[in-house]
């Protein structure tokens, strides 16, 4: 199983974030609960979407890059390169 990516360690703690959230709105009952617990269920609908709209897009660019360094390896690690030799660099003058 290859090992999941940051932004996908991020979206499977928010879906958690999520699944918690609803299950302690479904638990709390009370006499103001109904608006309380409508808008709440609204925010959550909202959260949701967004987070799928992230997990859309993170993949979506996660294939396009894929899809770059499988096409040019040799440019991709020449900017890795690059990008390291700078920052050895920018550290080594601290």
């Amino acid at each position: 199983m290859p090992e999941m990516s940051p932004a996908a360690k991020l979206a499977e703690e928010l879906r958690s974030l999520v699944s918690d959230a609803e299950a302690l709105l479904r638990a709390s009952t009370s006499a103001d609960g109904a608006e309380v617990q409508e808008r709440a269920e609204a925010t959550l609908r909202e959260l949701r979407g967004r987070l799928n709209a992230l997990e859309e897009q993170l993949t979506s660019q996660a294939r396009d890059i894929d899809t770059y360094v499988r096409s040019n390896p040799w440019q991709a690690v020449a900017v890795v390169g690059s990008v390291a030799l700078l920052l050895g660099l920018m550290m080594g003058r601290r």
